[in-house]
């Protein structure tokens, strides 16, 4: 708890319960626990409602967050691979792969690719090309 006040530089006490002993135990002291309940009072209910949370609530936020960042990863990656050039020859090492390599222009946006003439395209022969680089 200490080094919670220190770090953000609030006023807490903890108030701690055991069915073992009749007595609460508080930190820090019992004049310091009473202070800041003092405090607290003092501030608007809708205030003091504002950020507080409950265990269920706060790992349910905390799931859906986390959830949340690890989608955004995912989409984050397909969209590199969506515009990454395919690697023609760490794809396939297979000779009787039937995937091609595509021709470079065909990564190239619609847009250019309007302003480029078919006729610029070439297309290799697959045939009479090594297998690796298929």
């Amino acid at each position: 708890m200490s080094e919670l006040i220190t770090l953000c530089g609030i006023d807490a006490c903890a108030i701690m319960y055991s069915q073992y002993e009749s007595q609460p135990k508080v930190w820090p002291s019992p004049i310091g626990v009473q202070q800041v309940l003092f405090k607290l009072k003092m501030i608007p209910e809708m205030e003091q409602r504002k950020n507080m949370v409950n265990q269920e609530n706060f790992l349910s936020q905390r799931t859906i967050k986390l959830l949340d960042e690890k989608i955004s990863n995912i989409d984050k990656r397909m969209d590199a691979f969506a515009i990454t050039p395919l690697n023609a020859q760490g794809a396939s090492s297979s000779p009787s792969s039937f995937m091609v390599a595509l021709p470079l222009m065909t990564m190239v946006m619609p847009k250019m690719m309007l302003r480029i003439g078919t006729e610029d395209i070439v297309q290799s022969d697959v045939n009479n090309l090594d297998p690796i680089k298929r």
